[in-house]
């Protein structure tokens, strides 16, 4: 067990540091510049540098606001529509016609018309990112809560159980893995509508430093600002990711993980 667990660590470092000994080789070897692409010394003094500056991290706020505002309107919205759906069969025959071409419709395109809707202020990107997580979840939610077996329904239904009990002890149990899934993307797509809103129409956030990074021809600070957004992005993975191992630890996908741990 212990010889597994010193592969699974050793692996992953290996391959990262073999990468970035390849990269810099390359950069020195074929004489790149630092214009077109720096070395990782460059951009790790160019990470210290950012980090050091007070102001990246009110930027920092801003995206983790928008991006964290607009995944829990989109949790809200995707499990609460998902769920109303599933249970009563008109309400998605009513509404699928708008579900599928929103669906269908690139969300990216439709962030101008936000932008131009809502502003350039937090709204517009809370609703970016909001609208980029919201089908990840509902689309998991509404295949969850329809995966409930007709058998276990009926179980409870001689149990003479009411509603609630029926919804804490069958419904969720069973959904809850499958949304979390859903949970674990959506976070992943509001990181990333919060930062494509900041390209389009952002005078603050971290979008909008990578935009004047790149005007100012300064590489290194703009591959500094998206290894920050990488690690803002993972910090906000691995949390959820952690919720659902503590929610759903009887599920195969978190014991599973466990046991290889």
């Amino acid at each position: 067990m212990r010889t597994d667990r010193l592969i699974r660590v050793a692996l992953p470092t290996g391959t990262v540091i073999a990468f970035l000994l390849i990269w810099t080789l390359y950069v020195r070897t074929a004489d790149v510049s630092a214009f077109i692409l720096p070395t990782p010394w460059q951009i790790i003094m160019a990470f210290v540098d950012l980090v050091s500056d007070a102001s990246v991290w009110r930027h920092a706020l801003v995206t983790v606001i928008e991006a964290v505002s607009g995944f829990l309107i989109a949790v809200f919205l995707g499990v609460t529509l998902g769920m109303a759906m599933a249970r009563i069969q008109m309400l998605e025959w009513a509404f699928k016609p708008f579900i599928v071409c929103l669906q269908l419709i690139p969300k990216i395109a439709l962030a101008p018309l936000f932008i131009l809707w809502f502003g350039f202020g937090l709204e517009s990107k809370i609703v970016i990112a909001a609208a980029l997580a919201f089908f990840p979840v509902f689309s998991n939610a509404l295949v969850a809560f329809r995966s409930v077996e007709p058998g276990d329904r009926d179980v409870f239904t001689m149990l003479q159980a009411n509603p609630v009990q029926r919804f804490t002890m069958l419904d969720l149990p069973t959904a809850l893995p499958v949304v979390l899934a859903g949970v674990e993307v959506a976070v992943v797509m509001s990181m990333i509508g919060a930062i494509v809103g900041e390209f389009i129409g952002g005078n603050e956030g971290l979008g909008y430093l990578a935009v004047a990074m790149l005007q100012e021809l300064q590489v290194p600070g703009l591959f500094a600002v998206i290894v920050l957004l990488t690690l803002i992005g993972l910090t906000l993975y691995t949390l959820i990711s952690q919720l659902r191992a503590w929610l759903t630890p009887w599920h195969s996908s978190v014991a599973g993980r466990e046991n290889t741990a």
